[in-house]
């Protein structure tokens, strides 16, 4: 059955790791979830299932790799298949001086038969989709032509799904940071690809704050890929289900049942022995504009760390949240 990529959240590195993707999941069923960018040195030469390992219950969930070599790319992409994911996913958009060293991400746009390469070997090694995330241009390569033509190429190797980050990435003089906030935004790339090439899926990224910003682009797009936003603010996804997937029956759990839910999971994390603040990074933002979401952020910041700290420090910072103020704004 093929993946419903109406709404995803994005790849980002040291954010959307299991622990990120298990907390989202509790908030959304059908928003499909990305992994960090996963190097194919990291699959290939050290430990595959530590960095692989998820839980089932993160389904639909795609593994995004780096890399540049056809070869490294197919192998790696079979473990991801092993591994269970739904979706494997090749970074073309990374503009990182870290990921340029090592000849990928947004760099590979400059060799769009080279991508091509890359993804027809992967897809001859996988059954899973193999899908492409990339920019609207890199440096030198930034008209729309360009961007068609990159497509154009790529889509030889059967990939029939590219989701498109609307700004190009400026690889010299930039940060990644600033990377995601100085190029300008063209949304309209994005929207004429899809009028280019209406056989391929077209997925837009960048920008994107709420669930009301995405359905604005779906009408055109066959998706919208979500970032930061989903992050700071993860209980912007709570309506995603009905807003966006149609399921009128669905009903959001409460910020406080999210949380409550949490605790067996992190229990059992605990028991594995993974320190608590690794899984309390990701939810600081839960209580946003809410009551008391100062208090909570703060008392998870100052107790999470320490290997005594486990369940109980969650549910006294909830306790510091009003649970009739957080299920009005539920």
């Amino acid at each position: 059955m093929p993946l419903d990529r109406r709404l995803s959240v994005a790849p980002m590195m040291d954010w959307t790791d299991r622990f990120d993707r298990y907390f989202l999941r509790l908030i959304t069923r059908r928003t499909v979830l990305y992994t960090e960018m996963i190097t194919t040195g990291a699959l290939l030469m050290g430990d595959a299932q530590r960095h692989l390992h998820f839980d089932a219950a993160e389904h639909p969930v795609a593994c995004q790799l780096g890399g540049s070599e056809p070869d490294q790319l197919a192998r790696a992409a079979v473990l991801v298949e092993q591994a269970g994911y739904d979706e494997v996913n090749l970074n073309v958009g990374c503009p990182s001086d870290r990921v340029q060293n090592g000849r990928f991400g947004a760099c590979l746009m400059a060799d769009p038969s080279l991508v091509r390469d890359c993804i027809t070997a992967m897809r001859d090694a996988v059954d899973i989709p193999v899908t492409v995330k990339s920019r609207i241009g890199i440096d030198g390569r930034e008209s729309y032509d360009d961007l068609a033509r990159f497509v154009a190429c790529v889509a030889e190797s059967g990939c029939d799904t590219f989701i498109v980050h609307a700004r190009i990435a400026i690889l010299a003089g930039l940060s990644p940071k600033e990377n995601r906030e100085i190029p300008p935004l063209k949304y309209d790339f994005v929207h004429r690809l899809k009028r280019d090439f209406p056989d391929l899926s077209i997925s837009i990224n960048g920008g994107i704050q709420s669930l009301e910003e995405a359905e604005a682009h779906l009408p055109d797009l066959d998706g919208v890929m979500i970032g930061r936003a989903a992050y700071q603010d993860p209980y912007c996804l709570a309506e995603a289900d009905r807003v966006i997937f149609g399921d009128t029956d669905w009903v959001p759990p409460s910020r406080h049942d999210v949380m409550r839910a949490m605790l067996p999971y992190i229990e059992e994390q605990r028991r594995q022995g993974t320190a608590l603040h690794h899984i309390t990074r990701h939810v600081l933002g839960l209580f946003n504009g809410l009551p008391g979401a100062r208090r909570w952020r703060r008392y998870l910041s100052e107790n999470a760390y320490g290997g005594a700290a486990g369940p109980e420090v969650v549910e006294q910072a909830m306790a510091l949240v009003p649970e009739d103020a957080a299920a009005q704004s539920a």
